[in-house]
């Protein structure tokens, strides 16, 4: 029979804890579902049950295994928490969209009947409000908060 190549090997304490985890309070279902699988694992469930009783992908069952065996947390419950994950960082956060529909509700500059996605990006720029940013997620923005210049109030 082929040796497992991540055993899950609780103590009686670190298995105290995550049952205790499982069933109190509020927690993100990934946490829950990282403590349920290594309780299992610690059962004897191999991989296959595991996936059908939790409903989790062959991947989660392996990289939660691999992940405790290389045992990186102190705390067993440190290893549940999230990790931060890749991708871009949120560049609009907002201070920015408040300044955007700051920006969109003034007086447009001399010169101009309205203020263009265009404009406003520069005058964010200008304002070093941030680096960088497209008429296109100023227009994002705009339609996300519904500022919408172009409607009159008919006294209605």
């Amino acid at each position: 029979m082929p040796k497992k190549k991540h055993p899950v090997t609780l103590s009686a304490q670190e298995r105290k804890e995550l049952q205790a985890f499982v069933s109190h309070g509020k927690r993100a279902a990934r946490e829950i579902n990282r403590a349920r699988i290594l309780l299992l694992a610690d059962d004897g469930k191999k991989a296959a049950e595991i996936l059908q009783l939790l409903g989790v992908s062959r991947g989660t069952v392996h990289h939660v295994r691999k992940k405790y065996g290389q045992r990186e947390h102190d705390h067993i419950l440190d290893f549940l928490k999230e990790e931060p994950r890749s991708g871009a960082p949120i560049k609009i956060d907002s201070r920015v969209e408040a300044n955007i529909t700051m920006i969109a509700c003034s007086d447009p500059p001399a010169g101009s009947a309205r203020w263009t996605l265009h404009m406003i990006a520069d005058k964010l720029v200008k304002l070093e409000v941030i680096d960088a940013i497209s008429h296109e997620s100023i227009r994002r923005t705009l339609k996300k908060t519904h500022a919408n210049r172009g409607a009159r109030n008919n006294g209605a």
